[in-house]
């Protein structure tokens, strides 16, 4: 397993940044297309066009090798994780709020942390327990929206309930992209993952996606995959590869904690207006989470 450290892990840091802005704009233009198509069939045709971008990234840049194809079973895998994923996300902007959802996604972190121990071994300080901590709180305030009464009584909806099926498998992602690599270049591991993922859900919802008629979508919906094809697909999974090979497992989604801010400035963007007062202290915890997260540790 290669370590990195020094200006490379900085550039983690940067490729993360980069990560959670565009995650953003997926929610808000996920929210706008979500009762328009299956998510099997846009996650489908998302994936697919998406494959055929990395792969002619990684094919003209010479980084992909037969050495490469070894072991496929690891693409497989991260695939599945990833359709998982992406599959659920979309179900649940069917009936939940792109920043109550992107919330849940902040839940990310402390989940990745675990199951990087159980399978790196990485370690966590107090810090960046407490870190953890303070930012599933925030995610908390945000899902059950300021509203003891309904975190009392465990009031979720069902779409925030489907999307963090969702994030425990993007949760497994990143420590399991660490595990599984054998050198390979982010764009490669990404275009084959995606390949891999475009495979699965062909499979899986193959009824739905032929059925559908492409004609009737609205451009909208063409809009939104356009951006989530080379923003949110091609673009970030290269950039949570080539992180997760420079930073912690946990370090690497603190990120998702500026996920609830990105979408507000998204949905002011599309005119939709702040959330209620309330929700906006759960969003400054998330963020205090991150500042702590990203502290440098002695």
């Amino acid at each position: 397993m290669i370590r990195y450290g020094g200006a490379e892990a900085v550039k983690g840091h940067l490729a993360m940044l980069a990560f959670s802005a565009l995650i953003g704009g997926s929610f808000s233009f996920g929210g706008l297309i979500a009762n328009d198509i299956a998510p099997v069939v846009s996650q489908a045709l998302r994936f697919a066009m998406a494959a055929v971008v990395l792969g002619i990234a990684a094919l003209a840049t010479g980084q992909l090798r037969r050495a490469d194809l070894a072991a496929p079973w690891r693409y497989l895998m991260l695939g599945a994780m990833m359709a998982i994923y992406f599959v659920m996300m979309f179900e649940a902007l069917k009936t939940a709020t792109p920043v109550s959802t992107s919330a849940v996604m902040t839940l990310m972190p402390i989940m990745t942390a675990v199951f990087s121990f159980l399978i790196l071994r990485q370690t966590t300080t107090r810090r960046m327990v407490a870190a953890l901590a303070v930012g599933a709180a925030g995610a908390l305030w945000v899902i059950f929206r300021g509203d003891r009464a309904a975190l009392m009584t465990f009031d979720v909806g069902r779409g925030e309930l489907i999307f963090f099926v969702g994030c425990i498998a993007h949760a497994l992602y990143v420590p399991l992209t660490r595990w599984s690599n054998r050198g390979e270049a982010a764009v490669t591991t990404s275009f084959l993952v995606l390949l891999a993922a475009t495979m699965l859900v062909f499979a899986y919802g193959w009824t739905e996606i032929r059925a559908t008629d492409y004609g009737a979508l609205r451009p909208m919906v063409w809009v939104a995959l356009g951006y989530l094809v080379i923003g949110t697909t091609a673009v970030t999974f290269v950039l949570v590869a080539y992180a997760s090979m420079r930073l912690d497992g946990a370090k690497v989604l603190a990120y998702t904690y500026l996920t609830p801010g990105w979408v507000i400035l998204w949905e002011l963007a599309f005119g939709n207006g702040l959330p209620g007062a309330m929700v906006l202290p759960g969003v400054g915890l998330t963020m205090l989470a991150l500042a702590m997260l990203l502290k440098h540790e002695t």
